[in-house]
């Protein structure tokens, strides 16, 4: 039972204070009256007062939809179940602007055996509850039609859209067409098969399409083998033939659990505000088929919310639910949706999210999947014109910047134990790093680990020769360090004439993200990904520092130790190098293979300065 509460009478704040403790389902409105948001709760109270809560995380997202609610409507429902259910359909009928969205929801195809005396079995993309069998939906359309093709090769259905009922048969009113004659139909329509005959093989059908194959096959053989123990030859032989088509359609499905199970595994991949859902139906241990679906809005949403959706949007018009469904993660309320798929097949349904074994691994191929139809959604926004990605967008609204960062170079100073001070650029264009661009700097000016004159010296070098060859300007500058580092790379940016340059710092230890002429740090949610492009581009050009440090510093030390050496110039410790790997592997060498390389005169030396050298370690 459903009762729906809306005082208009009343203010935003005063429906807030009056809203009941029972379940149901709330529907945030904008001030055009336009539902924008909807939600169900255990307890409607408690669940949407959290959203004006100060304490509540922050997430822009969240703090978009806040802004927008002007009202708030109510329906109070008996169960949480009823909300379930009454929040899906909400969502699929209204589409509302900050939900997640399952896309394309209405145009995948389905198989139906229609609800006549003498049923059509063919494809549709509308489902209307009179008592028809719908089997699907199908995102691949190739599966579809070869299972459509399967049965109709094997059974003899009518492909007619006559009206067959006891009384037009037997009014003649319909006549034989081409179908019977090259035996595709039995000819039903002048009553040259029964009804409880022709709905014999229907049925036959509906267990094909629901994956029941081995019930088809053992009714086949046991037919078959009648027919030829009554010297019914000719009706064997077809039976026969029945069952080498079914024997084709087997093969081609994918056994992938050696008990006849039936079971859903159902997998969700997710990057920035796109996600893919992807179900496979295993029905007699076999992959009957796999169903894919995009979902949009999900930016901050965590698996277990993402999964719980499109279980609910799946299922909500699917009639087709096996008693254990698998899952790629928990989600949040397994028993509810367990009590609502259960109501639905009248038997129980179980919810398992697999630790380990091949449930596990069935799971991480479905997962797979998904993260790769994920890549080509992402590949085809980027072919029709979508270039700007939804990580950079991101960026540019929590940072406030005046147009996408789509070009953005970060600086890294680097240094170990005061020596050796060197600087990384890294550039990211579109989100993507573009490596041919990255740029090493030596620390020239400065003595000793001074990471802010460091930062002075390699940010005025690198915008000093960009303003003279009159090269592309970055659209951010992002420094690895807080508001030292970024108050240092500001006050060269002025003095060079780029202030208009948005430039951001990101100390590590906290993320946080500061701006210039702001004492306090910008917050970007957790799970944002433009925080995540944030970290990612600090990341890199991190390692980058670190690499060219590490190789100066071990350049340093070898070309010192030889050199040290008599006689031995650049030419000679190289060949060294190039021989043994190291300046250890020369220590350890002996004079006689060092001498192939070098000489014997040099080799002595060579090792006269290294056992000398040990003497002096062990004093």
């Amino acid at each position: 039972m459903e009762i729906r509460i809306q005082k208009d009478d009343l203010s935003l704040g005063e429906k807030l204070d009056s809203l009941p403790s029972k379940p149901g389902v709330y529907q945030f409105k904008n001030a055009d009256a336009k539902v924008i948001y909807v939600g169900k709760a255990q307890n409607l109270r408690s669940r949407v007062r959290q959203y004006f809560q100060k304490s509540r995380g922050a997430d822009a997202k969240l703090e978009a939809l806040v802004s927008k609610i002007a009202d708030v409507e109510l329906i109070v429902t008996d169960s949480e179940v009823e909300a379930l259910i009454l929040e899906a359909n909400l969502v699929k009928k209204l589409k509302p602007r900050y939900n997640v969205l399952l896309k394309d929801d209405k145009s995948f195809p389905y198989i139906v055996v229609t609800n006549e005396p003498f049923p059509r079995v063919f494809v549709t993309r509308r489902i209307i509850r009179n008592g028809s069998r719908y089997f699907g939906p199908y995102t691949d359309v190739k599966t579809m039609r070869f299972a459509l093709k399967t049965v109709r090769d094997i059974f003899m259905i009518r492909s007619c859209n006559y009206e067959l009922t006891t009384d037009s048969i037997a009014r003649r009113k319909f006549k034989l067409c081409l179908d019977y004659h090259i035996r595709k139909c039995e000819g039903p329509c002048e009553g040259l098969v029964s009804e409880p005959q022709y709905n014999a093989m229907i049925d036959k059908v509906a267990k094909i399409l629901k994956g029941r194959t081995d019930d088809v096959v053992n009714a086949l053989q046991a037919e078959m083998e009648e027919l030829a123990g009554t010297l019914k030859f000719e009706e064997a032989a077809k039976a026969r033939d029945r069952l080498r088509a079914l024997s084709v359609y087997n093969q081609k499905q994918r056994v992938v659990d050696s008990k006849d199970v039936d079971r859903d595994i159902v997998a969700v991949a997710a990057k920035d505000d796109d996600a893919c859902g992807v179900v496979f139906k295993v029905r007699d241990g076999k992959v009957l088929g796999s169903h894919h679906y995009y979902l949009s809005n999900v930016e901050g949403k965590e698996e277990a919310e993402i999964l719980e959706i499109l279980l609910e949007r799946y299922y909500l018009d699917n009639e087709d639910i096996p008693g254990e469904l698998t899952l790629s993660g928990d989600v949040n309320s397994p028993g509810i949706i367990e009590t609502w798929l259960a109501g639905k097949r009248n038997k129980p349904v179980t919810l398992e999210t697999p630790r380990g074994g091949e449930k596990l691994k069935l799971v991480s191929m479905v997962r797979k999947n998904a993260a790769f139809l994920l890549e080509e959604l992402q590949l085809q926004k980027m072919k029709r014109g979508d270039l700007v990605p939804h990580s950079v967008q991101s960026l540019q609204k929590d940072l406030r910047l005046p147009a996408p960062p789509r070009r953005i170079e970060c600086f890294d100073i680097s240094n170990i134990q005061g020596s050796d001070t060197v600087a990384s650029m890294v550039v990211f264009v579109d989100g993507k790093s573009k490596k041919s661009e990255y740029r090493k700097f030596k620390i020239r000016s400065v003595d000793g680990p001074d990471d802010f004159a460091s930062m002075r010296e390699v940010v005025e070098r690198r915008y000093t020769r960009l303003v003279e060859e009159a090269g592309v300007m970055p659209d951010l500058i992002m420094v690895d360090g807080g508001k030292g580092q970024l108050s240092s790379a500001v006050e060269v940016l002025q003095r060079l004439g780029l202030s208009s340059i948005p430039i951001i710092g990101l100390a590590k230890r906290l993320e946080e993200v500061f701006v210039p002429e702001e004492s306090e740090p910008v917050t970007i949610a957790r799970t944002s990904s433009s925080l995540r492009l944030l970290q990612q581009v600090r990341d890199e050009a991190h390692r980058f520092a670190i690499t060219y440090h590490r190789k100066l510093r071990s350049k340093r030390i070898l070309n010192t130790e030889l050199d040290l050496i008599k006689g031995i110039g650049k030419a000679r410790a190289k060949e060294l190098l190039e021989a043994f790997g190291s300046v250890q592997g020369v220590k350890f060498a002996t004079e006689e293979q060092i001498g192939e390389i070098v000489g014997t005169k040099l080799a002595a030396e060579i090792k006269d300065y290294f056992s000398e050298a040990g003497d002096e370690n062990r004093v």
